[in-house]
């Protein structure tokens, strides 16, 4: 434990939740049988203890060796559970403060209150409202919060046509393939990825791009799949960057010489894969007698306490003399604090690292996220003049093992 602190805290707030919302269900359920109580309640309990009981036992339950789909289920229903009471708790305090707003006026205006707001018909069904609605959000969103277990290896194909007026005529009709986000240490069944990865192949690109986090923390996570993604071949070839969680940064080291035994491990990795990964440099690509530049830099991120590692004034001297410039950098918020206002004539930035937060609505005419109330580019394809990002919504996932309304992308981009 990092910050038992921290923990401390968090343990109290799920007690108190807890209570919280047990006065309620103890007060819509006053009219139920007494067994139908007793299931209530026990359910209620047995989830509410273990969660907590299991918070308490984390520091001894050395969970490295555990499996790691188990690991990842525990921690997400927990999480959700502890989301659902949030969101019921919400609707149960606006009826706290309705209630008592009529108490204080009932004590300020006694002599009125027969003739103004208190119908106590009116008032306690409006209550029972509030408190079945705030449960029937709450169950929405654990019911949905479960079924996107079943969406994390649901791969999306999402075909992008971008046209560009300084396009090199060799490169009209150009594919390519773009993945972010495999994050191998969350994968646990590979014929599922297998899966994906045979999608991938089966568009036919003429360049794989992947742009960033390949691992959760460890080198050692990519070992498994090794023979699953080595098989991305493409005629132009594979390339690919860093991202934030590939330097191991989330992980309490035994020593700065392990992290960085293990960030050269992974390169190795890349080399295992077949993968050409581009450190703050670029590389030409050819086609039909024309050529480009493709840039590819370690994580840059201008949100949050995400790493600078990238160095564009590494990677960019050389690209002047191509007409067309696509950049791989792993945060899409590199786009509007480095890459506009410095690098004008890169045409292309391609990213991930969002996952679209793996939760959030997406129709042909509206998309939301949560993510975005930090992230300004977060999924899908974004313009400024003559520029242009594409924010990949994720091969893989962390964290939580699922996918809600946002799904894992392949993304298939065609030059013209």
């Amino acid at each position: 434990m990092r910050n038992r602190g921290g923990w401390w805290i968090i343990i109290v707030i799920m007690l108190l939740l807890d209570l919280y919302v047990f006065q309620v269900v103890k007060a819509l359920t006053s009219e139920a049988t007494e067994k139908s109580r007793l299931i209530i309640y026990s359910v209620y309990w047995t989830l509410s203890i273990s969660a907590i009981a299991f918070l308490l036992l984390l520091p001894y339950l050395n969970m490295e060796s555990w499996p790691k789909n188990v690991k990842n289920y525990i921690f997400a229903t927990i999480a959700g559970l502890f989301v659902a009471k949030i969101l019921a708790s919400v609707f149960f305090l606006i009826d706290d403060l309705r209630r008592g707003i009529t108490w204080i006026l009932s004590k300020m205006f006694p002599e009125n209150i027969d003739e103004t707001n208190v119908n106590d018909a009116w008032n306690l069904s409006r209550s029972a409202f509030l408190s079945w609605a705030g449960v029937a959000v709450a169950g929405s969103f654990l019911g949905t919060f479960i079924y996107g277990f079943s969406n994390k290896y649901n791969y999306q194909v999402k075909k992008v046509r971008l046209n560009y007026q300084n396009l090199p005529a060799g490169f009209k009709g150009f594919k390519i393939l773009h993945i972010s986000d495999i994050h191998s240490g969350s994968l646990t069944y590979k014929p599922e990825v297998q899966k994906g990865v045979d999608l991938i192949l089966a568009q036919k690109a003429d360049l794989i791009l992947f742009t960033g986090d390949l691992v959760n923390d460890r080198s050692t996570e990519m070992h498994d799949f090794l023979d699953v993604f080595n098989q991305l071949k493409a005629p132009k070839g594979v390339y690919s960057t860093l991202g934030n969680h590939d330097y191991g940064d989330y992980v309490n080291w035994e020593s700065a010489a392990a992290k960085r035994t293990n960030l050269e491990e992974l390169k190795v990795v890349h080399q295992q894969l077949g993968w050409r990964l581009l450190m703050n440099e670029h590389v030409e690509i050819e086609s039909n007698g024309d050529k480009m530049a493709l840039l590819g830099i370690e994580n840059w991120g201008a949100k949050g306490n995400f790493p600078k590692y990238g160095k564009m004034n590494q990677a960019y001297p050389g690209t002047e003399k191509y007409a067309f410039k696509i950049l791989m950098s792993h945060d899409p918020s590199h786009w509007d604090a480095e890459v506009r206002p410095n690098y004008s004539d890169i045409d292309l930035l391609l990213s991930g690292h969002t996952h679209g937060m793996q939760f959030g609505l997406e129709t042909p005419f509206f998309k939301w996220s949560p993510v975005q109330w930090m992230y300004k580019q977060w999924a899908g394809l974004y313009e400024e003049g003559k520029q242009k990002l594409y924010v990949n919504r994720g091969f893989g996932f962390i964290g939580y093992p699922g996918r809600v309304g946002i799904l894992p992308e392949i993304t298939v981009i065609e030059l013209v």
